[in-house]
């Protein structure tokens, strides 16, 4: 299964960023759950962070980045993209 990477950038005070976090962490825990071998994690310097995951397709992962809960709350602005290792 091709994996995927989510960067964002917050546009949100964190006061309201950190109301959907809670949700964010069980959403990834969900996607854990459903095999999607999904990390998350934000950049040392705040602002902005990064979840990675394996879906089966694009669209799929396009599909699944929309119902983070950082999305559905506008919280972030972000990118996708497929990536492709190299060596593990």
């Amino acid at each position: 299964m091709p994996w995927f990477v989510k960067i964002e950038r917050g546009i949100v005070e964190k006061k309201t960023f950190d109301q959907y976090v809670p949700a964010h962490k069980a959403y990834v825990k969900n996607l854990i759950d459903k095999g999607h071998k999904a990390k998350t994690g934000y950049w040392g310097e705040l602002g902005g962070g990064m979840l990675l995951f394996e879906a089966n397709s694009l669209e799929e992962a396009q599909k699944i980045v929309k119902h983070d809960p950082l999305i559905e709350n506008k919280c972030v602005e972000y990118e996708i993209h497929e990536w492709r290792i190299v060596v593990e």
